[in-house]
């Protein structure tokens, strides 16, 4: 195999993975039962699945076009950091403001913390 077939798999790899876990996060989004769930398959796959997307675009460019793209590696280092920090932010705003948790939940895990901090709410 020539080097141009191998990037072309590596390339086509990474945009394939991420093409399956957006869709296992679109799935989740729709048949979690509440929000909380909902957001972690959000947060959790979508991330994953934008970053595998962008890896692959950076691979082509740079094995295959023969260049690489800065713009690329910062979209992915703004992703990384900022997704999994906006999920936590939403999740624990809906928390806050009483969102309710699935009714076959079997742990607040947040409540218990809350209450050994003498937080009311």
């Amino acid at each position: 195999m020539t080097a141009i077939v191998i990037a072309k798999f590596i390339t086509g790899y990474f945009v394939l993975q991420g093409a399956l876990l957006s869709l296992v996060a679109a799935y989740g989004v729709v048949r979690l039962p509440d929000a909380y769930t909902r957001n972690h398959a959000a947060s959790k796959s979508a991330t994953l699945g934008v970053i595998s997307i962008l890896l692959g675009v950076f691979f082509y460019f740079w094995l295959i076009e023969g260049h690489m793209n800065a713009r690329i590696i910062l979209g992915i280092i703004f992703v990384f950091m900022t997704a999994p920090v906006a999920g936590h932010l939403i999740m624990r705003a809906a928390y806050n403001t009483k969102v309710p948790l699935w009714e076959k939940s079997v742990q607040d895990d947040l409540e218990a913390d809350r209450k050994k901090e003498g937080v009311k709410g």
